[in-house]
């Protein structure tokens, strides 16, 4: 199997420990790895670093390059343009029919993290074998949910439909993406949805159909070289929202997945209890509880007292101090300073 690892974003609802030119996947933030050195070594063991392919902008492979020394060059993707998420897969597995693959291939993002890899193993390794079985669908992976996480996008499970290899699978209902706290908190305690990571298995031969069917004014362009000219837009919104039900299921899974793609969301996939402090740097503190404190200027001293769910982030350049419900609009800010002419800060 193919495995194809996007990791050309910018990150910029972590900014800014997040920048344009050093994204959060490159910055070595959870035990001395970045997120994409932590995504590649939970599959190149089992699958070989051969098939494994990253796909990222020309600014950034010089970075993936030295991260992964050892990744064939050939297995480098490089998009022309930034084009959204839809023309970015189209590209990925135009590629690999180009170099003359078929048969299973995964999409894998470079951003996150999990407590259990060994259960992403598994289930890829369980979709692998189900696409080989039946080529002509997408096997989504659905990680159990922690808590009723309303930033996040959810997948409407139904009844058991098959087995393999020990791991049951089963009926695909629906996407729900950002749900109102009310809804998410009872989609939590109905047990039918299950958070969306993101990950999928298809085959190469499937997902290029589904473009020619679905989405052929992207597929033409990116096929034709005209990459930039094709439209940008998410590949759900192209692609997955228009599939049929029956051409999908879900394997469920217990990952310990987490997605830190944002300041707060950094500090959940850190902390150890809920009311604990994250700290990084040169920190001090008192009467605090469900913050963040990074600093990266160790002669200077970063100091709270008395704050509860807030987010203080300094860099030699920058400082921003948010509040854990609305570290969603760090993004409008950083679209703000942008208007403002600082893109230096950017």
């Amino acid at each position: 199997m193919k495995l194809v690892i996007f990791a050309g974003g910018i990150g910029t609802r972590l900014w800014p420990l997040s920048r344009e030119n050093s994204p959060k996947q490159f910055d070595k933030l959870f035990g001395g790895k970045s997120t994409l050195q932590l995504a590649v070594d939970r599959i190149r063991g089992d699958f070989g670093l051969e098939n494994i392919y990253i796909q990222t902008i020309a600014k950034y492979a010089p970075a993936v390059q030295e991260q992964i020394p050892d990744l064939p060059k050939g297995n480098i993707i490089i998009e022309p343009a930034r084009r959204d998420l839809a023309p970015a897969v189209c590209l990925a597995v135009l590629t690999l029919k180009q170099q003359g693959h078929n048969g299973p291939m995964a999409l894998l993002w470079a951003d996150h993290l999990m407590e259990r890899p060994e259960n992403f193993v598994q289930a890829l390794k369980v979709g692998e074998k189900m696409i080989n079985n039946n080529p002509d669908r997408f096997v989504f992976l659905g990680e159990r949910p922690r808590f009723a996480n309303n930033n996040l996008g959810w997948i409407y499970t139904g009844d058991r439909v098959g087995s393999e290899s020990g791991s049951d699978y089963y009926a695909f209902k629906g996407w729900k993406y950002k749900p109102s706290a009310e809804e998410c908190d009872l989609m939590f305690k109905s047990g039918e949805y299950f958070w969306n990571p993101g990950y999928f298995i298809t085959s190469i031969e499937f997902l290029l159909n589904q473009y020619q069917l679905l989405a052929p004014e992207i597929y033409n362009n990116v096929e034709k070289g005209s990459y930039e000219l094709a439209e940008a837009i998410h590949f759900d919104n192209a692609i997955i929202e228009k599939v049929g039900l029956q051409q999908a299921v879900v394997v469920k899974t217990n990952m310990g997945w987490s997605d830190p793609g944002t300041l707060y969301a950094l500090k959940e996939a850190l902390e150890k209890s809920k009311q604990e402090n994250v700290v990084q740097g040169n920190v001090s503190f008192l009467n605090c509880s469900d913050c963040l404190f990074y600093n990266l200027e160790e002669k200077k001293i970063m100091a709270g007292v008395g704050l509860n769910g807030v987010v203080v982030v300094n860099t030699p350049d920058a400082l921003v101090v948010v509040s854990r419900d609305e570290v969603v609009n760090i993004t409008k800010l950083v679209k703000k300073m942008h208007e403002e002419g600082k893109q230096e800060y950017l």
